[in-house]
């Protein structure tokens, strides 16, 4: 498979947490979503990839002030896309994605990305779509070697394995029924997703201790936690490095900008 199938929605996480965001406020800008990169705002971009990726059925941005976003000059264009729509979130992301694959309109497959993952393009959404294989849930990664081969150095939340240090790529493919079972058990533990270690606790003393030694390779730690939960859960490692850089601090956005201005 190299396109999306007509079934799939994505979704983008487009909102933010309570109070001003420094990111924004940095910028001068209300909501973190159209911060300008390289010209264009970080919604409009990750939209655009989107959009150029053959098959997608819907196109929905999740957020608090969603059809606001939609509403901006710098989405414009968006209006002449039937398939682009507003949905407001939640309280809390993984709830909010929950809600929208628990919608009979929506339903699985769902393809999750985050508004700010300007290095997105069509080409690496169909070659996760593909390693996304039949299970339940696949992550994106990106390997550290590859990342600094192709953007040099960078300060990332490293989670370290025995096959390897890798970050994730902020997408995310809900394709079986144990999607549903690993959505509530994230909105348990969202405040620990930056950290590997935080994240093993929940799943018991025998996986934490392994993951400490580093005894597990990447995919069968996901296999490992996917099985507490019921969910059959796969890693994809995607080839290009550049997907580990996604824009949450100014030098990430400095960075994108350096990588997108030329073309890189």
């Amino acid at each position: 498979m190299t396109d999306a199938s007509p079934g799939w929605t994505a979704l983008v996480l487009a909102g933010q947490r309570p109070g001003i965001d420094r990111l924004a406020a940095h910028f001068g800008r209300e909501a973190k979503a159209l911060i300008p990169v390289a010209g264009e705002a970080m919604l409009s971009r990750v939209l655009r990839a989107l959009a150029e990726t053959p098959g997608l059925a819907r196109i929905i941005v999740l957020a608090q002030d969603a059809p606001a976003l939609l509403a901006d000059p710098a989405l414009a264009w968006t209006a002449a896309d039937v398939r682009i729509e507003a949905r407001i979130s939640g309280r809390t992301i993984s709830g909010s994605v929950r809600a929208a694959v628990e919608d009979p309109a929506i339903g699985l497959p769902v393809l999750v990305t985050t508004a700010d993952n300007v290095m997105l393009t069509p080409a690496t959404i169909a070659e996760f779509l593909r390693g996304a294989g039949t299970g339940d849930v696949a992550v994106a990664f990106v390997e550290r070697g590859n990342l600094e081969r192709a953007v040099g150095p960078n300060r990332r939340t490293w989670l370290t394995f025995r096959d390897g240090a890798f970050t994730g790529a902020n997408l995310f493919a809900l394709t079986g029924p144990g999607a549903f079972a690993a959505l509530t058990f994230w909105e348990t533990v969202e405040a620990d997703r930056k950290s590997v270690l935080r994240l093993a606790a929940h799943f018991g003393p025998v996986l934490m201790v392994k993951l400490l030694l580093r005894r597990m390779p990447l995919r069968g730690a996901l296999a490992a936690a996917g099985g507490k939960l019921g969910a059959s859960a796969v890693p994809v490692v995607l080839a290009d490095g550049r997907m580990g850089v996604d824009v949450d601090k100014p030098e990430d956005h400095a960075l994108a900008e350096k990588l997108l201005s030329a073309g890189i």
